[in-house]
């Protein structure tokens, strides 16, 4: 099941391993428990202190459990946790095995003191770049207290549960039998969703933090960059953000990062939050709602209503997917209306699809379904497709795929509970016509995370802050920089560039203040 090399890297991890890891594996005589049991006969050859034993059926087939002896941990996988899961996998093996999670402890010892009984199911599919954050930080929980149970269900493996519980979009997790979250999220978010009291106590915690003289207000390329340059200054630094890595979390193969010929945005945005924290940055959780100035700086409130004060700011609130601004788009989202098609696009194996966008992006996701569903309709607004021929080549070669251009979505239409197809405008003839379908996939650009910042600092008519050469803005000490921005070409290393530069910026900024200031400045650090 595992090649050499990985076998080979997998033994290197199980050496960590402080007790045994009992894995107790439910299967039939089926195609997927065959390979589940290849998979962990594979597993158990390296490593001493495993051991599998089978059990004919079970609550799903195929499945496996994984404890410890003297140890009372609930923490399964139904199907195949390979692809971005297989890390899953192994952390999951560390960490029931008895090797300490990096977590934070006070975290950790939040998940200890909760109490009440918490039985959590997630989905995902193994090609879901965003399902990997939910699965480790839901199993992490299964180990540190006997009350809370988890199982990873791969969707793909369990098509009728998925149908049963029309989960349409990944990661999605369910609480108690109930539906609970969809999406992204991380531990400390989860927390304070079970947690009564956890988001007040962490807004306290964080309007307790001493003033920054640099204040990074996003986690994407451009926020770590920022803060590293800051950090290497030698000044109070601090990053507040919803998800450290912004929309790199949600890109797949990553291929024009000059010196790192591919790598993926999920690896990548770990790369970045590790390196920042290789310095003295606080690193804050949490959505920013308010900018303003205030005596001796500015003031960023938090949506909890958390505040921190900083000498400067630098604004690297990235972007976000686009949405189509039709009737039925916001009724239907996760319930057919997607935007990621490699963490949903399994979902809909067998099934008809829509991508709306004619550009790359669009023209990719169509290509990439292809391989899963039945028929792709691609939907192009314009009279042709912008995306690079070479891209168009491909797509035009492929047998289960239609492309409509000039042709404009006006409705995405269901039966209350899941998409059912959408109605487009042909421009050409103004006929309304009706596209029957089960998933609509919308690739049509970012839009900036900037709505907050109206009246604040200067906006484009696109929403993006209006910055000058230095990466400064409107108002005097708060710079801004990447993809929510004016500075043309939204990529990656660009982001990285522009974050480094505004961060210099602020630092001439800051010691260009008047000496009082400095003073003042001087005194904070000290204390």
């Amino acid at each position: 099941m595992l090649d050499s090399n990985l076998k080979t890297q997998l033994k290197s991890y199980l050496e960590r391993l402080v007790r045994p890891v009992e894995i107790t594996a439910y299967a039939d005589d089926g195609a997927k428990s065959a390979e589940m049991m290849g998979l962990l006969e594979d597993i158990r050859t390296l490593s001493d202190k495993i051991t599998v034993e089978r059990v004919e059926g079970g609550a799903r087939v195929p499945s496996f459990a994984l404890n410890a002896p003297g140890q009372d941990i609930h923490l399964a996988f139904a199907g195949l946790p390979m692809g971005h899961e297989f890390t899953s996998l192994v952390l999951a093996l560390l960490q029931v095995g008895g090797y300490p999670a990096k977590t934070e402890q006070a975290i950790q010892d939040q998940v200890r003191a909760l109490g009440g009984s918490f039985r959590f199911e997630s989905y995902f599919s193994q090609s879901c770049q965003n399902c990997p954050d939910v699965v480790q930080a839901l199993n992490l929980m299964a180990v540190l207290n006997p009350r809370i149970e988890h199982v990873a269900i791969d969707g793909s493996t369990f098509q009728a549960e998925v149908e049963e519980r029309q989960v349409m979009s990944v990661p999605s997790v369910w609480l108690n039998g109930e539906p609970f979250a969809s999406g992204r999220m991380s531990l400390e978010e989860i927390l304070a969703k079970i947690d009564t009291g956890a988001a007040d106590r962490a807004a306290e915690a964080m309007t307790a933090q001493a003033p920054f003289e640099v204040l990074v207000v996003g986690g994407g390329p451009a926020g770590a960059a920022s803060a590293v340059y800051s950090a290497r200054k030698g000044i109070r630094t601090g990053v507040v953000s919803e998800r450290f890595g912004g929309q790199v979390l949600d890109t797949m193969a990553i291929e024009n990062l000059i010196s790192v010929p591919h790598t993926e945005g999920p690896k990548l945005a770990r790369a970045l939050e590790t390196h920042v924290r290789e310095y003295d940055v606080e690193i804050m959780t949490a959505e920013t709602t308010k900018l303003e100035q205030v005596a001796g700086g500015f003031r960023v409130t938090s949506a909890a209503g958390a505040t921190l004060t900083a000498k400067s700011v630098i604004l690297s609130t990235g972007a976000r997917w686009r949405k189509m601004g039709v009737p039925g788009e916001d009724q239907y989202l996760n319930k057919g209306v997607a935007f990621c098609p490699h963490c949903d696009g399994p979902l809909f194996k067998g099934k008809r699809i829509a991508v709306i966008g004619g550009g790359n992006s669009g023209v990719e996701a169509a290509i990439d379904l292809a391989g899963l569903v039945e028929h792709v309709t691609l939907i192009e607004f314009d009279t042709r497709l912008r995306a690079d021929e070479v891209l168009q080549r491909k797509l035009h070669s492929l047998p289960n795929v239609a492309v409509l251009t000039n042709a404009r979505t006006t409705e995405v239409t269901g039966d209350g509970a899941k998409v059912q197809g959408l109605n487009y405008e042909d421009r050409a003839s103004g006929e309304i016509v009706h596209l029957p379908l089960q998933g609509i996939f919308v690739q049509i650009g970012l839009v900036p995370n900037t709505e907050w910042l109206k009246g604040v600092v200067d906006l484009t008519p696109r929403g993006e802050i209006v910055v000058d050469a230095h990466g400064a803005t409107s108002l005097p000490g708060v710079f801004a920089a990447g993809d929510c921005t004016t500075t043309p070409f939204k990529q990656i290393v660009i982001a990285m560039g522009e974050g480094a530069k505004a961060s210099l910026a602020a630092f001439d900024y800051l010691i260009r203040l008047p000496a009082e200031d400095q003073a003042q400045t001087a005194e904070e650090k000290a204390a």
